[in-house]
């Protein structure tokens, strides 16, 4: 076995007999794609075929990696940043992951009035210098790039399956949307192998199929915002999860505290402590919506989860006295338990 592989653990589950089904037991696998750790959690009827299986998952995570990063100045994305660097040009033909990806983050961007956008890269990285020097960006920095911000910026043909980006300059970031993505192509890698009872994990977002044997489903824990140990708990059958937060990604300027989550409004990490999830039937839907939640006020914010099949989302805001408010969508009383 490439000994890059981690399983961690095997815990053999006994059922009820069955002559259709074999005893699955339970197997986890880890590795680091993504500039974060993904995990795949499954049930197989043996060892050899639940390592095909969980190569095949992190294989694929792989490949959606070198068409959406941000960071491999090779991957698809960048290239197609590059194509229109300086002038809009003619529409480019681009595969079809990365397609369907950009047509679900217009898709959010519109319900969200903008609130999610892919364009913010240049905003994004303006963040990151700041994240690492402490000093926020000139102000005449943030418009320069907030120019060539703007999801209407972007053109899509599906009948062609090419997209152009109308100002020249603009920078993709795909960060808020293709973990969730990667989660939901990992559990159908999974099912080629006949494998429906599994959980992928990148991050803060999560994916399930069918729950565990004997189970009602999948018992998600949700991150807290400022207590040490979780308070909420979810039980998930063939859906996702995904929680963004500033508990641990935020920075110190000038005594405001900010998020890693850039707010394409301002140009800024978000202030004021939120921490979000967002349940859907995939990942992602769950990825892309739970930044759209993070930046709106949780009225607005409500109204689109409700707004949104199947989707349900519970808001934890700290107030100014210190206390945590607890918001709730109507859906979400269905899954979760304290």
């Amino acid at each position: 076995m490439n000994p890059r592989w981690a399983m961690l653990a095997i815990l053999a589950l006994p059922r009820a007999a069955s002559s259709a089904e074999p005893v699955l037991q339970r197997f986890t696998f880890e590795e680091p794609h993504m500039g974060t750790k993904f995990r795949i959690v499954l049930y197989a009827p043996d060892s050899a075929t639940a390592q095909r299986a969980s190569k095949s998952a992190f294989a694929r995570v792989a490949e959606l990696n070198a068409i959406m990063s941000d960071y491999d100045p090779k991957s698809e994305l960048m290239q197609l940043c590059r194509r229109f660097a300086t002038a809009s040009g003619e529409p480019a033909p681009i595969s079809a992951d990365l397609f369907k990806v950009l047509a679900k983050a217009q898709e959010v961007a519109r319900h969200s009035g903008g609130t999610f956008d892919v364009t913010i890269g240049p905003l994004v990285q303006l963040w990151r210098q700041s994240r690492r020097t402490q000093k926020l960006p000139a102000s005449d920095e943030i418009e320069e790039a907030k120019r060539r911000v703007g999801y209407a910026k972007i053109e899509l043909d599906a009948a062609r399956r090419t997209v152009r980006l109308k100002t020249p300059g603009m920078q993709l970031d795909l960060g808020g949307i293709a973990k969730g993505f990667a989660a939901d192509e990992m559990l159908a890698a999974v099912k080629k192998h006949g494998i429906t009872r599994a959980l992928a994990g990148a991050g803060g977002d999560v994916a399930v199929a069918d729950p565990p044997p004997g189970e009602p489903g999948w018992k998600i824990d949700v991150a807290p915002l400022t207590k040490a140990k979780p308070e909420h708990s979810l039980r998930l059958v063939n859906a996702a999860v995904s929680t963004s937060g500033d508990a641990q990604q935020f920075v110190l300027i000038d005594g405001v505290r900010y998020s890693h989550v850039v707010d394409p409004r301002t140009g800024l990490g978000m202030t004021g402590r939120r921490s979000v999830s967002v349940i859907a039937p995939n990942g992602i839907t769950a990825d892309s919506m739970t930044k759209a939640v993070m930046l709106m006020e949780p009225a607005r914010a409500l109204e689109l989860i409700e707004a949104t099949p199947h989707a349900a989302t519970l808001i934890i805001t700290l107030d100014a006295d210190g206390t945590e408010s607890i918001r709730m969508s109507k859906r979400m009383h269905a899954v979760i338990s304290k």
